[in-house]
């Protein structure tokens, strides 16, 4: 009796997940805000989506950065619809986009805080390394410092330091 197929292709061929459908489901997400919409564009269940999200850190970043990329798309999209009265862009065979400001409002209260999160946790990272970065100069330095203090020290007990010549 042969074994069955074990780990991700496995799980893949039972489901018949596509191959790319993280990269496919993230742009879509990162378009729509919308995870429906988004799942059908990856050909993938919306249950299997939140699934992979929970357990997979590096596609839950993905996840929140696309949903903020998409808040901000709709932000513009809505100060467009409030300066112009219209998205300046036209739907399949001309037609002008219909745009629900009301709606586009209620998504963006709704979201806020989870986007606020997701922005103030990049922020942390690029600040954490800001950090991390002039710590390292500044261990540098001392270390550079040590090393001429020792330069010194040691001139000065040989008898070869910079007074030695007077």
């Amino acid at each position: 009796m042969t074994q069955p197929p074990s780990g991700a292709a496995s799980a893949r061929r039972r489901s018949r997940t596509p191959r790319d459908w993280r990269d496919t489901f993230i742009a879509a997400l990162g378009e729509t805000s919308n995870v429906a919409a988004a799942a059908r564009a990856a050909r993938i269940s919306t249950g299997w989506v939140y699934k992979i999200r929970r357990e997979d850190a590096e596609f839950r970043r993905r996840w929140f950065t696309a949903l903020c990329e998409g808040y901000d798309n709709l932000e513009m999209d809505l100060l467009c619809w409030l300066r112009t009265g219209r998205l300046g862009e036209s739907g399949a065979g001309g037609a002008e986009r219909k745009f629900d400001a009301a709606t586009a409002l209620r998504v963006l209260a709704a979201h806020r805080e989870a986007v606020g999160k997701e922005r103030g946790r990049q922020s942390m990272e690029s600040e954490a390394e800001i950090i991390a970065s002039i710590n390292a100069r500044i261990d540098a330095m001392r270390s550079r410092e040590q090393a001429a203090a020792r330069l010194l020290t040691d001139g000065r007990a040989s008898g070869t330091g910079t007074h030695a010549g007077r």
